[in-house]
């Protein structure tokens, strides 16, 4: 990204500092030099990320293959790698997507991607604001939620440290969505948080150099955001675990728990 006049000093975003991290151009000087302070400290940082955007994409493909033909994707960021209209279109070419993101330079960079996408748009809004979403008229336009839809909270709810708040806004969504909806999260996690040492430098790192908080869930927690639904195998696991494809990324096969990302998928009964 060629940065305009005076966007030098634009405060560092979640969006755009995972963009950079997956190898991407839609990022800020700012966003960089945070991404960079992570990376020093937790060199892991752009290999879990890589993971995470394969879980994504497994994720959807498995979505589409099993007959969702809509997409609600709340804190989707940039889709530039991997992203969920690609995969989606190329199962059933009218499969519909609507990108959602707090950043507005992260929503504008995803409409110019989108240009001339009937079946795909992007909106500003925040997670934490689940009615706003399901409300906006755009949303409303493109999806049809008498029909199933696949809510997908990948790497966001991290970002809404409150558990009260974010199992509010999980339940919000789900009762929203018709029988035969799935629910997929990927969400920065632990077994045992005193023993993490990445856990404590990347909470430092967004504490001081972005606007957004970042909170980790232990396994338990994250699996019970999923109460209520049908969990798929192999439940919830580390993003390597999730139904693993010979092309994925390599970088913790042995190791899956440094993968630092525990995920799952369920299905509305």
């Amino acid at each position: 990204m060629n940065a305009a006049p005076g966007t030098d000093q634009k405060p560092a975003t979640a969006a755009r500092i995972y963009d950079y991290h997956l190898g991407g151009t839609h990022n800020f000087p700012a966003d960089r030099a945070a991404a960079q302070a992570v990376t020093e400290r937790f060199p892991l940082t752009p290999a879990i990320a890589r993971t995470g955007r394969a879980f994504l994409r497994r994720a959807v493909k498995y979505l589409a293959d099993n007959g969702v033909r809509q997409f609600l994707d709340i804190g989707s960021g940039i889709p530039t790698v991997g992203n969920v209209h690609e995969i989606a279109q190329g199962v059933a070419p009218r499969s519909r997507v609507v990108y959602v993101d707090i950043d507005p330079v992260a929503v504008s960079e995803s409409l110019e991607i989108l240009e001339g996408n009937r079946h795909a748009t992007a909106i500003r809004a925040d997670v934490r604001a689940p009615r706003a979403i399901l409300d906006n008229p755009q949303v409303r336009r493109l999806l049809d939620f008498d029909q199933p839809v696949g809510v997908l909270l990948c790497a966001v709810l991290h970002f809404v440290p409150e558990d009260a708040e974010a199992r509010q806004t999980v339940g919000e969504l789900v009762a929203a969505v018709a029988p035969g909806s799935y629910l997929v999260i990927s969400h920065a996690g632990t077994d045992d948080p005193a023993a993490d040492d990445g856990v404590d430098v990347i909470q430092d790192v967004y504490k001081r150099q972005t606007a957004t908080p970042f909170a980790m869930r232990t396994r338990t927690a994250i699996t019970g955001f999923f109460d209520g639904l049908e969990l798929v195998e192999p439940g919830v696991v580390w993003s390597p675990q999730w139904r693993p494809e010979p092309d994925d990324p390599a970088d913790f096969v042995a190791n899956p728990q440094l993968s630092v990302g525990l995920c799952g998928v369920g299905r509305k009964p």
